[in-house]
């Protein structure tokens, strides 16, 4: 039986924090098991033994432009990876551990047609406030005490950096479509229904104050990731797409926000690779300070309208 208060911190703390270790076993397992059928997949798709798989997978994340159809090799790896150590994991872990059904995600009225509205359009009203915490995060410089840590960030973020400039370097409509099917629409639901629906959830039912479990969701949601000049614009990101589900009550309305900040940089990116468009969306540069103030202040209203709207009727109830 439903809370009558959708809002009600639950008492059962040590439970919330036991199933927590459960999920966790979850994705790791997921995630194993991801990475032993990725291996596999790629080695069927490109045509080569197993045994000699290691040598193409260590090129591929290190230099992907030097193996044959290594773009198309790089999306069967995320996509199999994420679809087993995200999306899978969280179902199991809601249906047989939670005993919960799919629809347990969603709690009140179904959103009306304005909120879906504002929330398509929110995600974009935001990128300019985004492009500041972007500047200021890649930016970031840390004590001469930790400038091997540093190194070994920017390291890490330069391998990143090639694999992201290699994926986003197509020109074909059809690679565009598997990359929004792989890049976008898997980590959309995937990632809200892990992040959101399951751990904020988890959270906000310890805590009494709803707003640590958003922003602790956020910040997990982020450093899973591994991009750490990335980190807070990211959790910005999270963030928003956790009071988005928090007071509409609908995480379709997560997924929808999330799948459009993806899907409009991957569109972006295919105009400006055809020559559409001259915008690079991937430059790090802020944007001029007075669209900055705008878009600060459009976004505040957005999620003033929402919050409005649907926080007291279509409220996520919280664990039990």
């Amino acid at each position: 039986m439903q809370n009558s208060n959708p809002f009600q911190v639950v008492s059962r703390v040590p439970g919330l924090w036991g199933s927590f270790l459960v999920l966790i076993g979850f994705v790791l397992i997921g995630m194993a098991i991801g990475n032993v059928l990725a291996v596999m997949a790629i080695a069927l798709y490109l045509k080569v033994d197993v045994g000699s798989i290691s040598t193409i997978l260590n090129l591929l994340i290190s230099n992907p432009a030097a193996v044959e159809n290594g773009w198309y090799a790089l999306m069967i790896l995320q996509g199999t990876v994420h679809f087993l150590s995200y999306l899978l994991p969280s179902l199991l872990f809601w249906v047989y551990i939670e005993r919960k059904s799919i629809s347990a995600f969603d709690s009140g009225e179904k959103p009306a047609f304005r909120v879906w509205l504002i929330a398509f359009l929110l995600v974009l009203v935001f990128i300019p406030v985004n492009s500041k915490f972007i500047e200021w995060n890649s930016a970031m410089k840390l004590p001469d005490a930790l400038s091997g840590m540093e190194i070994w960030m920017r390291e890490k973020e330069d391998q990143l950096s090639v694999m992201t400039s290699f994926m986003t370097s197509y020109t074909k409509l059809s690679q565009l479509l598997i990359a929004l099917f792989v890049v976008v629409l898997l980590p959309a639901v995937g990632e809200e229904v892990l992040f959101r629906g399951v751990i904020q959830r988890k959270l906000v039912g310890i805590w009494s104050s709803y707003h640590w479990g958003i922003w602790v969701a956020a910040a997990i949601f982020s450093a899973i990731h591994f991009q750490f000049y990335g980190f807070l614009p990211r959790m910005m990101l999270g963030a928003l797409f956790g009071y988005l589900y928090y007071w509409t009550g609908s995480l379709s309305i997560a997924i929808l926000a999330h799948f459009v900040n993806n899907g409009f940089v991957l569109v972006m990116v295919y105009l400006n690779n055809i020559g559409v468009i001259d915008i690079n969306i991937e430059e790090t540069n802020s944007m001029s300070v007075m669209l900055v103030a705008s878009s600060l202040l459009v976004t505040a209203a957005m999620l003033y309208s929402i919050h409005r709207t649907g926080m007291r009727k279509n409220g996520p109830i919280v664990a039990d």
